[in-house]
């Protein structure tokens, strides 16, 4: 994130397809400098145990509304797959500032976005991040021609890679979702991504590097990848059921319902 807000401050705009900022907006320059600063200066407050909060308060709804320029394209053009693909990446980075809000923001009593903390919302967004997993992978099987043009020419069976990451991206995605394996789903589409970054967009900057699309690409994969590990960090298991209380002996405390904590002794 601190790299695409470097870009948004130097070039005054947005990051290209990535951000489809209409040319009409009013003061459609001032506000990329406005997100290049949210990028920038959020991401540098995460790891700061002072900032944290409110940087994971700030990243969250810019990440919503990130996403939301990416739903006319849907409703112009749903049965185009490239458009699935750009709405699945965003839903992966969203799905990542949904788990470092949880966890960190603790937003006030009477928050608009107080539905979004806590272990269910970090489990909502596990799901989210599964479903965006299915049409990214669905792409390389659409589009084998370009997604094969991108693996690096040192590999062999470069179309046998497109579609060996399709068919892997859409098994993790449905991994998680359907919490087979899912720790392994998760941390397996990490690290492709976090290689596709590598292998993939690090050469384009050195075959370019004054050109904006290498960077731009190379930054929003990185920050893609991790959204993905963050996520990767904190699955939990749908299905895993819930731990019975010990039994102490006698009906009553059979009887006692899962969950109740006693806050003080029985006489």
């Amino acid at each position: 994130m601190i790299g695409l807000g470097i870009l948004a401050l130097v070039y005054g705009d947005f990051a290209l397809v990535w951000q489809p900022v209409a040319p009409w907006i009013p003061g459609r320059t001032a506000l990329a400098y406005g997100s290049g600063l949210i990028m920038r200066c959020g991401r540098v407050g995460l790891p700061v145990r002072a900032t944290a909060k409110w940087s994971a308060r700030i990243l969250f709804p810019y990440l919503i509304v990130w996403l939301l320029l990416k739903v006319p394209a849907l409703i112009v053009a749903p049965q185009i797959e490239a458009v699935w693909l750009g709405f699945g990446e965003l839903a992966v980075l969203l799905a990542g500032g949904w788990v470092l809000f949880a966890k960190l923001a603790g937003p006030p009593e009477g928050s608009p976005l107080r539905f979004a903390t806590g272990e269910n919302s970090i489990k909502l967004a596990q799901r989210l991040f599964a479903v965006s997993l299915i049409p990214i992978g669905l792409s390389h099987l659409v589009y084998v021609k370009e997604t094969a043009e991108l693996v690096p020419a040192w590999l062999p069976y470069r179309v046998g890679w497109a579609y060996l990451t399709g068919t892997g991206q859409i098994a993790c995605g449905l991994g998680v979702l359907f919490s087979v394996f899912p720790r392994v789903a998760a941390r397996a589409e990490a690290g492709m991504i976090s290689l596709f970054t590598l292998l993939v967009w690090a050469p384009a900057i050195l075959a370019a590097p004054k050109a904006r699309l290498p960077w731009t690409a190379f930054f929003i994969s990185w920050a893609i990848a991790s959204a993905a590990w963050v996520v990767a960090q904190n699955v939990v298991a749908q299905n895993m059921a819930p731990k019975q209380p010990a039994k102490a002996g006698g009906q009553g405390a059979a009887r006692e319902p899962v969950g109740v904590t006693r806050t003080r002794p029985v006489s």
